[in-house]
């Protein structure tokens, strides 16, 4: 989701955040590299291979890897976004979109610069293909960011709008001290990583959303310059560690809407991922480089919706469709409504706990603090 405009208090001060912009506050542009890479093999010359996500980045020394946000520095990898972030917001968990973790929630949001994909339809582009010399930076150590979620009262610290995993370091300190801490943690990402680091954040953070682009190898290549079976790795490995895990795929007009490929993708993750885990089918807008294509049919979703059904996935929704039936939460047993929203505000709720109030069917998600 979009970044926007929010207010956040920390240690008395009031900074507004738009676009990554704070007011109030001195920037900070200076590049400090306190914090070696985890996930790096050493080669000879001073080289090393960057072994976060499957680009496997041969980088010499004085040069950075695909994503601009880890440098080589005579042989030794270093995270240059660390302390960092462009972007810090209070939002609602649902803006992320989060349905079945701890729903009408606010959320601190975090990102620093740099991607390690070049989505064409990218909402946040402005920082996800931008370097950190490129954009406003402000240093935030996480004791700091722990320090401001405590002062505001918000339960969760969410990674977000560029991808996490390229801050893997600053991200897997923050969540760290967050479990000490008591405060939940959430990431939202592409889901383009290798094994060994998912596996090592999934011990400290609570929630995952990956974007399922499409359930094509061509879309992902040429729409997404990168690959799928790495993200579908991914989603079951999240699975498989018990993190709680929601989908996203958004629709894009002509590109990765084809019925035939929607079904494959609902019967892989019914397969491999269960029937409980929810997907969210987004409606596109132009954005970036694909502002040539229109919006998503609501049609389309609402095809999409069905077939995901048909399959047996018991929690589907239709996403940027405000005030559709789609946007809310039903029983998969007695199909009662559970949950009402209107845009990311709940209007209802029919939960107790994680069960359905009316006939008591557990439902998949976090829906009450420990």
């Amino acid at each position: 989701m979009r970044f926007s405009t929010v207010f956040l208090i920390i240690g008395g001060l009031v900074f507004s955040f738009f676009a990554g912009k704070i007011s109030g506050v001195q920037q900070n542009q200076t590049i400090e590299l306190q914090k070696e890479a985890m996930f790096y093999t050493k080669l000879d010359k001073k080289r090393v291979v960057c072994e976060l996500c499957p680009r496997h980045c041969v980088i010499e020394s004085g040069k950075r890897g695909f994503c601009r946000n880890r440098e080589n520095r005579e042989g030794i990898l270093y995270s240059v976004v660390y302390n960092h972030p462009c972007s810090m917001g209070v939002e609602p968990i649902e803006k992320a979109p989060f349905y079945h973790f701890l729903p009408g929630t606010m959320r601190l949001t975090l990102a620093t610069a740099g991607c390690n994909q070049q989505c064409k339809y990218c909402q946040n582009w402005e920082l996800s293909q931008s370097s950190m010399e490129d954009l406003q930076n402000y240093y935030l150590t996480p004791e700091q960011v722990i320090k401001a979620s405590q002062e505001q009262n918000l339960k969760i610290i969410c990674f977000t709008y560029t991808e996490p995993m390229v801050f893997y370091e600053y991200m897997y300190d923050i969540a760290v001290l967050a479990k000490k801490a008591g405060i939940k943690t959430a990431v939202v990402s592409g889901g383009f990583v290798n094994t060994e680091p998912l596996k090592k954040i999934c011990k400290v953070v609570d929630a995952i959303k990956i974007d399922l682009k499409g359930f094509d190898e061509t879309f992902y290549r040429d729409v997404c310059g990168s690959e799928l079976a790495p993200v579908l790795n991914a989603c079951k490995t999240i699975k498989n560690s018990g993190v709680h895990l929601e989908l996203v795929n958004l629709v894009v007009p002509s590109l990765n809407d084809d019925t035939n490929k929607i079904k494959a993708m609902c019967l892989w993750i019914k397969e491999y991922l269960g029937t409980d885990v929810p997907i969210h089918f987004s409606r596109f807008f132009p954005q970036y480089k694909l502002q040539n294509l229109p919006p998503t049919p609501i049609s389309i979703l609402e095809k999409a919706v069905k077939i995901a059904q048909n399959e047996g996935l018991k929690y589907v929704y239709i996403g940027n469709v405000p005030g559709h039936k789609n946007d809310n939460t039903y029983c998969p047993d007695c199909h009662k409504l559970l949950i009402k929203r209107q845009g990311y505000s709940i209007i209802e709720n029919n939960l107790i706990k994680n069960k359905c109030k009316f006939c008591g069917s557990e439902i998949y998600g976090v829906f009450a603090t420990e």
